[in-house]
């Protein structure tokens, strides 16, 4: 019997794929030129520097690598969905690394300072989403790597697991459009309505970041670039579930 014809390569996905890259970077290169050109660049010393840190960490881990840890399932469609996986999670998991360093320097630099902390709505924003992102990547670890789940407990979360990175996504660049306009209104509030540079520049930041936002949701939520079904990982996971059931001691 003929094996299937892989099916072909949606022709605009690496088109989108390329954008949703290209709007990627430049948040975190206008970012970065953001915090060094205009508050001085970036230090680990309690200073004013290491607050700059922290929105750069925060658009590098949780906005640009959180969504390139959810479109490797759209990019890599015809490679092994164990070695896709672990990708995914290695990915996850450097966002996460990143995102706590930058929680550290602001946390560092208001004890420096004497600021109070958790006071304004972007740090109660940014801290749900930091633990919700925590526990989606535990949950994600114990349902699709660890050996105890079994095949129908993964099929099962699959969508809600799907919901939540979407959702977390949402929330990262929300807190981050929340922390963009806090920073003005602390550093410019007197010349941002005259259109400064440095606020032309912040809100330009957010709509990329918007733009980022919506163009990864659109490639995660339309079918025609889901990854395509494997019939030899499938025909594995039918066959292992086999074996498991038929030594279960509920089997009949």
């Amino acid at each position: 019997m003929e094996e299937p014809a892989p099916r072909p390569l949606p022709s605009m996905l690496p088109w989108l794929v390329a954008a949703s890259q290209v709007l990627g970077l430049a948040s975190v290169v206008i970012t970065g030129v953001w915090m060094g050109h205009y508050h001085g660049g970036f230090a680990w010393d309690g200073s004013a520097r290491e607050f700059n840190l922290h929105p750069l960490c925060m658009v590098l881990g949780l906005v640009f690598l959180q969504g390139d840890a959810i479109l490797v399932y759209r990019v890599f469609r015809r490679e092994a969905k164990r070695n896709v996986k672990l990708l995914h999670g290695v990915i996850h998991l450097l966002a996460l690394v990143v995102s706590v360093a930058g929680f550290v320097a602001v946390f560092d630099f208001h004890r420096s300072a004497k600021i109070p902390n958790m006071y304004s709505l972007h740090s109660w924003c940014g801290m749900l989403t930091l633990l919700l992102y925590c526990a989606q990547w535990v949950l994600g670890l114990l349902f699709f790597v660890a050996p105890g789940a079994t095949t129908w407990l993964r099929s099962s979360y699959v969508p809600l697991h799907v919901f939540c990175g979407l959702v977390l996504l949402a929330l990262s660049i929300g807190t981050s459009l929340l922390g963009i306009t806090e920073k003005l209104l602390f550093n410019i509030m007197a010349s941002y309505s005259l259109f400064a540079p440095e606020g032309v520049l912040a809100n330009i930041l957010g709509l990329l970041l918007v733009a980022f936002g919506l163009l990864l949701s659109f490639l995660v939520t339309r079918d025609q670039y889901r990854r395509p079904p494997n019939p030899e990982e499938e025909s594995l996971s039918v066959h292992f579930k086999n074996l498991t059931d038929e030594g279960s001691p509920s089997s009949p």
